[in-house]
């Protein structure tokens, strides 16, 4: 039996992952758990999982959850109240908590990248789904996987089709994952996208993109954020910086291929010019179950994949016109250093302020290159944990001072000109 932390347990990661505990009792025990401020949720799923340490994001909401858990019913309390900490110091108290074996990271955001480096020092193995820790801080958590023998797991859908595809190659175990090495006898990925909620808009009817149709995915069921991050293929942008550190190829050999169906996750093409695929229905609890335990197979109730059920899988090239955050992403993946840092603030800020309506649909990639063109005078090629951090909090003050000034590239009365 494997014990889990789960970083992010009222999330949409954190709530499939404590689905899977679950549903297999005897496989997972959970011992810690992280939140935000969704109270409510997570007083169910301490009573539910009877954790050993509870994580708060915010010391402010430390005495309301400690009042709450007193309160409950007898029939309701659980066991043993929690050990209670918040504040950043207490979700990396959290995040490596002593008697957790795999700490899964379901943060969203580079709001992550500090309770998972702590995991990784504590040499817990880690179930990456916070995509911005490799992307925001690759050049340092490398260093900190290698010193502590952490073993990284890839629990988002593109990456953990891209290891499960690996297994039957001369790469078997996560020896080299997350080194910076190239992956033996690997050649070429291609990750998958379905190109979000406006795979099927022209260029031109992106004017009119509003804040309900961009948060509308056609075959995912994500949170707000990543789901903008779909419509714009930011998502892919990020994972193609995201696969570059996992498994060590450069960038040329990184592709992105639009497939609406979204039941091939990602394909590997072998030195020997053979190609793999892993398939699936939608769902992310089959990648995060994965990560959760490898090496084994867990024996699940899911439903089956029938082929003649999809009837076709189709693809296509993606239109760099249509999805320029693509572009930008690779721009900033070749740069290296501190830019994919900028990058990845600068595109949370710009999504957070779409989200608020602040700024159109169409101005997300406008403001986060004129944000990476101004960082290339101050671009650091070998940073370290300070310098991510201090790069992300100008990244982010950047796009609201853009946005602040309102000038002709980024206001609303511009959109599409």
């Amino acid at each position: 039996m494997k014990a889990i932390s789960v970083l992010g347990s009222t999330g949409s990661i954190g709530t499939q992952t404590l689905e899977i505990a679950h549903e297999c009792p005897d496989q997972f025990k959970v011992v810690a758990l992280t939140a935000g401020n969704n109270l409510d949720l997570l007083i169910d799923q301490i009573k539910k999982h009877q954790p050993e340490v509870v994580a708060l994001a915010e010391s402010k909401n430390l005495p309301e959850l400690q009042k709450r858990l007193q309160n409950l019913p007898n029939k309701e309390k659980p066991k043993e109240i929690p050990h209670l900490v918040a504040g950043k110091e207490g979700l990396q108290i959290a995040a490596s908590w002593e008697t957790a074996d795999l700490v899964v990271t379901g943060i969203v955001g580079c709001a992550g990248l500090l309770p998972t480096l702590a995991a990784i020092k504590a040499g817990k193995d880690i179930a990456l789904a916070n995509k911005e820790t490799l992307i925001a801080a690759g050049p340092v958590v490398l260093p900190a996987l290698k010193k502590s023998g952490s073993r990284l797991l890839p629990a988002d859908s593109e990456h953990s089709a891209i290891f499960q595809c690996l297994q039957g190659t001369p790469f078997t175990d996560t020896a080299r994952l997350s080194t910076g090495v190239p992956t033996p006898g690997l050649r070429n990925i291609q990750l998958t996208a379905s190109g979000g909620a406006f795979r099927d808009w022209s260029t031109e009817a992106l004017k009119n993109a509003t804040v309900k149709d961009a948060t509308s995915h056609p075959n995912w069921s994500m949170g707000k954020k990543i789901t903008v991050d779909s419509a714009t293929l930011m998502n892919k942008g990020l994972e193609v910086i995201e696969a570059h550190y996992l498994f060590g190829l450069d960038y040329d050999h990184i592709e992105i291929v639009i497939h609406p169906q979204s039941i091939i996750h990602s394909m590997v093409e072998l030195t020997d010019s053979s190609v793999l695929a892993q398939m699936g229905w939608p769902d992310m609890k089959l990648p995060i179950l994965y990560a959760m335990s490898w090496p084994n197979r867990v024996e699940t109730k899911w439903k089956r994949l029938k082929l003649p059920e999809i009837g076709q899988l189709t693809f296509r090239d993606p239109d760099t016109s249509k999805y320029p955050c693509m572009q930008l992403a690779y721009s900033a993946g070749k740069a290296a250093g501190t830019m994919p840092a900028v990058l990845n603030a600068a595109n949370e800020e710009a999504v957070a302020l779409f989200l608020k309506e602040k700024i159109h649909f169409l101005n997300i990639p406008k403001v986060i290159e004129k944000t990476c063109e101004k960082h290339k005078q101050d671009l650091k090629a070998d940073p370290q944990l300070d310098d991510v951090i201090e790069v992300d909090t100008w990244a982010r003050q950047e796009v609201k001072s853009l946005v602040e000034k309102g000038t002709d590239e980024i206001t609303m009365s511009t959109i599409g000109e």
